[in-house]
């Protein structure tokens, strides 16, 4: 199945309808729905890799790419005094949706430590 079976691969597959703000060969870009920052999206491979635990070494580009389209679709969005990449692995980690995501979040000052 595309895009495997959770509501990211349900958005990759058209099942969900979605206002993309990115689209290539390898991931989607769009907004998160609950929103922790004034510009928060996020950034989702195709590719179902259900966690950074679960990556192999032959992955090493595409989550590369991620990062590439993070600092575009960044910049695209005006965030010139910077952002947050977040990357949830596992339950611990705050991981929800178990297909590997970024998160971008920026449009303000974010704290340290975080969580």
């Amino acid at each position: 199945m595309a895009g495997g079976d959770t509501i990211f691969g349900k958005i990759i597959r058209g099942e969900i309808p979605c206002d993309f703000l990115h689209q290539d060969d390898k991931c989607i870009v769009f907004k998160d729905i609950a929103p922790q920052a004034p510009t928060h999206f996020l950034v989702v491979p195709k590719k179902p890799i259900s966690g950074l635990s679960k990556a192999e070494d032959s992955d090493a580009e595409l989550l590369g790419h991620l990062m590439i389209v993070a600092k575009k679709v960044a910049a695209e969005l005006g965030l010139t005094k910077g952002y947050r990449l977040i990357l949830n692995e596992g339950p611990d980690g705050g991981q929800s949706v178990f297909h590997i995501h970024l998160h971008v979040c920026g449009g303000r000052q974010m704290d340290w430590p975080p969580g």
